[in-house]
């Protein structure tokens, strides 16, 4: 598998990341344990997780399996930040204190001294991004994350603490969602992140698992859309214009002799200024025929024809 480069900074990561947001819960310590063997057997290397994945469940499977035949050497660790649990659910807090606390937690459960790359897990509209940026200069100054970022900032947002990081460590990457069904990024995101020499990293390429196609005709009882913990995450992504999408994927993809979510992914990292798509899967099978993308050219007349009937909306003042 091929490496690049995260924006212009040093740091260079797998095309592919392997997804862990359901280890622990819907993925046993087994079926984790193979889908790393398999996915370090192809040349990937980048793991990503975060603090609040299974609450904590995901890191501490990937510290156990640090502790036994994997060595850390072999793979680049991106964890995230910023999102506080409390009785109520999830609260998005960006403070220094939470950062901080958080990441120390995390490198308790993965059982290393550093992450490759610590990302603020969503942008914060309470707290100084100023005092962000302190967390994130004091986790690289101390050697506990190697590189920093940010995920799901909107394009202001993410152009603001890029500039304002001038004199400390920079914004490395942004992680955003990206795939056919969801292109906003490519309105105000992408042109900041690719002006200020940010890396663009991609979750969820295959649309939280709707463009594989196994939600055409029903939701399967195995599947995330079945699942308790994951049925609202997908639901956006069942109605009829995403049906009209998966439509067309399904032609191309049957065209081409190939499985929906290759061509899927082959679309996403097609664009240059991707660094890396993160992809999961349930099972070391599944993974298996994702992987095999990880190289494929799409012909240019199905990327185009893919490029049109997924074109996001533009209006003033992002259309000129």
């Amino acid at each position: 598998m091929q490496r690049r480069k995260v924006g212009s900074s040093g740091l260079e990561v797998s095309r592919l990341g392997l997804g862990t947001m359901t280890w622990s819960r819907d993925t046993s310590p087994e079926e984790a344990a193979d889908q790393l063997d398999l996915f370090l057997d192809a040349g990937g290397t980048l793991l990503d997780t975060a603090a609040t994945y299974a609450d904590g469940g995901s890191e501490a499977l990937i510290g156990s399996l640090l502790s036994g035949s994997v060595s850390r050497g072999e793979v680049q660790i991106c964890t995230k930040a910023g999102i506080r649990r409390t009785p109520s659910g999830g609260m998005i807090d960006a403070s220094r204190d939470t950062m901080l606390d958080t990441l120390d937690a995390s490198l308790g459960r993965l059982g290393t001294d550093h992450v490759d790359l610590w990302l603020v897990h969503a942008f914060d509209a309470v707290t100084p991004s100023d005092e962000t940026l302190h967390a994130l200069e004091i986790a690289v100054s101390s050697g506990r994350a190697r590189y920093v970022g940010v995920s799901n900032y909107p394009g202001w947002a993410t152009a603001r603490i890029a500039t304002q990081a001038t004199g400390r460590p920079s914004i490395t990457a942004t992680q955003m969602e990206y795939s056919l069904l969801q292109r906003g990024i490519e309105r105000e995101v992408v042109p900041a992140a690719r002006s200020l020499g940010l890396g663009v990293m991609a979750w969820s390429p295959l649309g939280r698992g709707v463009l594989t196609g196994k939600y055409r005709a029903a939701v399967p009882a195995d599947s995330r859309a079945a699942s308790e913990h994951l049925a609202g995450f997908v639901e956006p992504y069942l109605g009829d214009r995403e049906r009209i999408v998966v439509d067309a994927l399904a032609t191309a993809s049957d065209g081409l002799g190939l499985a929906a979510q290759q061509v899927a992914l082959a679309w996403v990292l097609s664009r240059e200024w991707i660094a890396s798509a993160i992809v999961g899967a349930r099972t070391a099978r599944q993974l298996e025929t994702t992987l095999d993308a990880a190289d494929l050219q799409l012909p240019p007349a199905i990327r185009e024809a893919l490029d049109e009937v997924t074109a996001p909306e533009l209006g003033y003042p992002e259309r000129r």
